[in-house]
């Protein structure tokens, strides 16, 4: 046992193994060897033994049998000191480790457990009652140590997953008075922890044009949702800098060549300039989905003229500018392709852009929060059966706000 005294602690929050634990004995002295069986079979009866004379004879056990902890010996044939604690974390880091020690090593066994070892025994002071303890509580140290480590793993995950969050789901940037009503949602899919790469963002001048963009960046994960970070802190510096139209994405495109971190990555896009002295607005759109246009008259499907997606012909696309008619009060959703993609109910079919019409219809519903919230639920509905949006959503709508005429607006 510890010199302590303080195998007495009891490990909170970590499941007692259900049948007794196995070990593995590293030990090149048969006497000892037979001094641990001993020990097994006074004060750990059930123990499961296994007993081997060198780290090379572990080293082959290992690769056949891990065990709950292994006992191990410092002055092996083919290892002395520390150096066969450290072999042995490299060969496998998930088991327990309790190194034996003799009379005059204390201070190496205090060494050991700073090094990682979970606690030491003292050859010859190790009564049989404690030492099925002591063996025990070295195993629930290695899981409470493995679970903490899980947890600070999963909140370092979650704070670079907040972080990109900032970066890829901006607070809309509107300068003046508000001329449109803007309504933003993100919803992960199912099957990701961390974000993809959709991104949006919106920016409104001081005379009221509305700039707004939402992007898709191919694939999942870290190197998708930075790159898409890149492409929407660089679409915003375009437009603060007064670059829109076919020049934006050009300018978008290279940044997307320098920051993805391969040649099959390519980013869909829809970059729009909402005009409310004219109530048009000016579309873009490169190898992105359609987009909902709500107004009085109904909601209708809309995919006007484009090119294709980012990255897919690097210097050589084409995108059109197209004029869209908004009038007073209209609505426009734009959104990435999770929203249509989902399963419909257990039937392998996709929800489809017919059908995500057919659903935002069915609502009736004036407000634009409301109206968005209650899309998404219904398609989350239609999805539940089987488990969920299998991708990333991300939404803008934007609605001309009623009765508020711009400066410009009789020109």
């Amino acid at each position: 046992m510890r010199s302590d005294g303080s195998n007495d602690e009891v490990i909170v929050g970590v499941d007692w193994p259900w049948q007794e634990p196995s070990v593995l004995l590293i030990e090149d002295d048969p006497g000892d060897a037979l001094l641990v069986e001993e020990l097994v079979l006074d004060g750990a009866p059930g123990l499961r033994l296994d007993w081997v004379r060198s780290l090379a004879e572990a080293s082959e056990h290992l690769a056949v049998t891990v065990p709950d902890c292994v006992l191990l010996d410092l002055h092996l044939p083919d290892a002395q000191g520390l150096e066969a604690l450290e072999r042995i974390r490299r060969r496998t880091d998930h088991v327990a480790i309790v190194v034996l020690t003799g009379l005059d090593q204390e201070q190496t066994g205090l060494a050991a457990v700073a090094a990682g070892a979970q606690d030491y025994l003292v050859k010859g002071r190790v009564e049989p009652e404690l030492f099925g303890r002591a063996i025990r509580y070295a195993i629930q140290r290695k899981h409470a140590e493995r679970t903490s480590a899980a947890l600070q793993a999963s909140n370092m995950r979650a704070q670079e997953n907040a972080r990109l969050e900032r970066g890829l789901l901006p607070t809309p940037l509107l300068r003046g008075r508000s001329v449109v009503d803007v309504v933003a949602r993100y919803r992960p899919g199912r099957a990701h922890a961390l974000l993809g790469g959709d991104f949006y963002d919106v920016v409104q001048d001081s005379d009221g044009t509305v700039h707004a963009v939402i992007g898709d960046v191919s694939g999942h994960g870290p190197d998708e949702a930075a790159t898409g970070v890149a492409l929407r802190l660089a679409w915003r510096t375009l437009v603060l800098s007064g670059v829109t139209g076919d020049r934006q994405l050009r300018l978008l495109e290279q940044v997307l060549l320098a920051e993805r971190t391969g040649r099959q990555t390519f980013a869909t896009v829809t970059s729009l300039v909402l005009h409310p002295g004219r109530r048009r607005a000016r579309v873009l759109r490169a190898g992105h989905p359609g987009m909902l246009l709500r107004s009085d008259a109904g909601l209708a499907w809309v995919e006007v003229p484009g090119g294709p997606a980012l990255g897919f012909l690097p210097g050589r696309a084409e995108w059109p500018v197209h004029e869209l008619d908004m009038p007073e009060g209209c609505g426009l959703l734009v959104f990435t392709d999770g929203l249509f993609e989902g399963r419909v109910g257990t039937n392998p079919r996709r929800l489809g852009e017919q059908g995500l019409v057919e659903v935002a219809r069915a609502i009736d519903v004036e407000d634009p929060e409301w109206f968005v919230d209650e899309l998404i639920g219904r398609v989350e509905s239609l999805a539940g059966a089987t488990g969920g949006l299998d991708d990333d959503v991300a939404i803008l709508y934007l609605r001309w706000i009623r009765d508020r005429r711009a400066q410009d607006d009789n020109r």
